[in-house]
């Protein structure tokens, strides 16, 4: 059960794998956001709530990851595993061509090296296994509507929605998590007393016209009331254009006594013949739960050339 709780928590350059210490993916929408000044929060047209609105209600940064299935693409994955000193211990990496009229995956390029799987076959990391269910199944055709639609199937089934709650539908609570489930739940009255509040006009990947919205844990608060609040930071790109929701940035970290977990995962969008799609996908997060191995990732997925059929 604590296994399956955490894995749920942390869904969220490729070269000779060695012993050496590389820096973890830093994930961060604001990196790709050019700003402009911060916006007057009392303009006639603009509010806190006119944000926490439209990121608590949006369907189509979901419905972005869904459409991916009518289209040919190509994919670049990365994942590493890291030891205890943060030296990387195992890693996996794809590339892959997406084709509709090919019932499967065109793997371009693949590597698997140092502790990646078990003797079974299945991943090393309940992480790793998350991660693959989420992302990787959207690429197959007959996979797609089990990972971005209908009610997953299978063992640990209802933490797969859980945790599909989580990345799509952030700022609500996760029912049936126990010990934090309403820790999510950060746009309730009770819990915006310790948040802060801002929102910025700015230009993504140097055309786009957008507003980021970010939501931060108070910097005065006590650590004590610090540390119970399992989301530090919430970012969110909206498109002036048509407020739709274009980059996500979390930042979750929490500790008690039966696990803690130091998650951060970027999520960004762009637009193809005036379609949004995912292209950018990053993660990088520790947790760690009682006589279970300590499991450290990092993630990059990266999406180009979309095309439809012709």
């Amino acid at each position: 059960m604590r296994r399956l709780l955490l894995g749920f928590l942390l869904l969220w350059g490729h070269g000779q794998l060695s012993a050496q210490q590389i820096p973890r993916f830093n994930p961060d929408t604001i990196k790709t956001i050019q700003l402009d000044s911060a916006v007057n929060i009392t303009a006639k047209r603009l509010s806190v709530e006119t944000f926490i609105q439209a990121v608590t209600t949006d369907t189509s940064f979901y419905q972005a990851f869904r459409d991916m299935k009518k289209y040919n693409f190509f994919a670049e994955n990365s994942i590493y595993t890291y030891d205890k000193k943060n030296k990387v211990s195992g890693k996996i990496y794809r590339k892959i061509r997406r084709h509709l009229q090919q019932p499967r995956l065109e793997y371009l390029s693949k590597l698997d090296t140092g502790k990646v799987y078990k003797k079974n076959g299945k991943y090393q990391l309940y992480t790793v296994e998350m991660f693959d269910y989420i992302f990787t199944n959207a690429y197959k055709s007959e996979y797609a509507d089990e990972s971005f639609g209908g009610k997953a199937e299978g063992s640990n089934a209802s933490y797969k929605d859980k945790l599909k709650t989580l990345i799509f539908s952030p700022g609500r609570p996760v029912k049936g998590l126990p010990f934090i489930g309403n820790k999510t739940a950060i746009f309730t009255a009770n819990m915006r007393q310790y948040y802060d509040y801002s929102f910025y006009s700015g230009t993504y990947l140097d055309s786009i016209p957008v507003y980021r919205f970010k939501v931060s844990v108070k910097p005065d608060l006590s650590n004590w009331t610090k540390d119970g609040l399992m989301i530090k930071e919430l970012t969110t790109i909206f498109d002036k254009r048509n407020f739709e929701i274009l980059g996500r940035y979390v930042d979750m970290k929490y500790s008690n006594m039966l696990f803690d977990f130091n998650v951060q995962m970027n999520i960004e969008m762009s637009y193809f013949k005036e379609v949004k799609l995912p292209v950018k996908i990053s993660y990088q997060g520790n947790w760690n739960v009682p006589l279970k191995k300590e499991e450290r990732a990092s993630v990059l997925i990266l999406h180009k050339d979309y095309q439809k059929e012709k």
